[in-house]
């Protein structure tokens, strides 16, 4: 993945609360401790809401700032594509603008969501998270939040290849739920009875999310931010694999249970991404008709 190095940054999508002790201070605190990679993989998979993670209380978070690291060193340092080249947070940047220019000119009326970055903890509209929740999309806040350590577990623990496009898979899914939340198709998927399992609507919603990441990757060059070859489509989907549910329920616990699933497997993940690539159209992608 190369960046335009003529393209200009909006770092207004994307702030940076890694300085922050408990984030923003806007939700609920969940009880407990981190739930540890176990619980990072069964719990997470792209997409979870916080607040569902257990230990759910009523106390508000503290919120207070004390770090350095703000939105305007992000100004500072991202401003063109080729900042994106050379540092990694200014590439989340340029992810986002790219993946939120194609919404935005594809779904009407669409409302721009948030990026933030964090480390440790953070509090959202959802409820206080760790970083072992993962990357995810809180509908109350419109907003993604992503702690970067994610990718180097992603990559050294559960066999993803690693590279830019696994952080560009990420984010694009994740504002896949951000479309779903804006569409209607998150309630939608909250009407069927079956809510787990490889045909549940938990992982209809998640592969539909799949699949709309694939296409932005089909639409990502006419953004203007960016180009993709061949090998950063091998990362996506290596990514996709990664978090399959029946690859990370082998890991964890030695044995695979479908009827669990919430996410998809292996397969049906990368397949609802390569649908989303190969037809670049977010009308392909429903995965609530027929089986997936």
């Amino acid at each position: 993945m190369d960046f335009r190095d003529s393209a200009r940054l909006d770092t207004s999508q994307v702030s940076d609360g890694r300085g922050r002790r408990g984030g923003g201070g806007r939700g609920m605190a969940i009880g407990g401790g981190g739930l540890g990679v176990v619980g990072l993989f069964i719990a997470l998979l792209l997409g979870v809401n916080p607040a569902d993670l257990g230990g759910g209380s009523d106390s508000l978070g503290s919120g207070s700032s004390t770090g350095s690291t703000s939105t305007s060193d992000l100004d500072e340092r991202c401003r063109t594509g080729a900042d994106a080249d050379r540092d990694e947070d200014c590439r989340v940047v340029g992810i986002v603008n790219s993946v939120q220019a194609y919404w935005a000119d594809t779904v009407e009326g669409y409302q721009p969501a948030e990026t933030e970055l964090f480390s440790g903890s953070t509090t959202t509209a959802c409820g206080a998270a760790t970083s072992a929740v993962g990357p995810f999309y809180c509908p109350p806040d419109m907003g993604v939040y992503l702690d970067l350590s994610f990718f180097e577990v992603l990559r050294s623990q559960y066999g993803a290849s690693g590279g830019d496009f696994a952080q560009a898979y990420v984010i694009a899914h994740e504002y896949g739920h951000h479309v779903q939340n804006l569409t209607g198709q998150s309630e939608r998927s909250r009407q069927l009875p079956d809510q787990t399992g490889p045909q549940g609507a938990s992982t209809r919603l998640e592969l539909q999310a799949d699949c709309y990441a694939g296409v932005w990757t089909a639409n990502a060059v006419d953004t203007g931010y960016l180009t993709i070859d061949d090998a950063d489509i091998d990362e996506g989907l290596s990514a996709a694999a990664a978090v399959g549910d029946d690859r990370i329920q082998e890991k964890a616990q030695g044995r695979v249970d479908p009827e669990s699933w919430t996410h998809g497997s292996a397969e049906q993940r990368q397949t609802w991404f390569r649908k989303g690539l190969a037809s670049g159209n977010p009308n392909d992608c429903d995965t609530f008709s027929g089986s997936v």
